[in-house]
């Protein structure tokens, strides 16, 4: 199930995000960078706030939250970001990023573009968006806390 977040789901949503980040850029990242950024992004100050200012869903397993996806408009008309979508590391490849993702959207009134950043070496997010139709716009260096990313940012016309 897909739901709207709210500020009962903030431990949980931190549990998911720490699990599917070590998960997702073990390699990529080194783990004292992953765990400062988790740290920030994820407290629950920061989730409170990302509640106020975005849309952000959870995906729902027997009660739990497994999944959460967070999308924000730009300043640009028409233009929107979806700064996050994680799932647990056992709950992937269940159609619930897919399903998190069209829940946004469908969330997305006057929207025409959809963005998404993903760094370069994350191959499986690179083919889950290419799969749902976003194509690379863009690819660039930059500075995640001192260590260099290589990034690909990504788009897709939506209506």
């Amino acid at each position: 199930m897909i739901r709207k977040m709210d500020v009962n789901d903030i431990a949980a949503v931190r549990q998911v995000a720490a699990e599917s980040w070590h998960d997702t850029y073990e390699g990529i990242i080194p783990r004292e960078i992953r765990e400062r950024f988790l740290e920030a992004a994820y407290s629950p100050t920061s989730l409170k706030m990302r509640l106020e200012q975005s849309i952000l869903y959870v995906a729902e397993q027997n009660g739990s939250v497994v999944g959460f996806a967070n999308f924000f408009r730009l300043p640009e008309p028409g233009d929107a970001e979806l700064s996050a979508i994680y799932l647990l590391p056992a709950c992937q490849g269940q159609k619930l990023g897919t399903a998190l993702l069209e829940s946004g959207i469908s969330g997305l009134t006057d929207t025409e573009r959809l963005y998404i950043t993903v760094e370069r070496d994350n191959g499986n997010a690179r083919r889950f968006y290419e799969a749902r139709g976003f194509s690379t716009v863009a690819e660039f260096e930059e500075d995640f806390d001192g260590h260099n990313l290589n990034s690909v940012r990504m788009m897709r016309l939506l209506g």
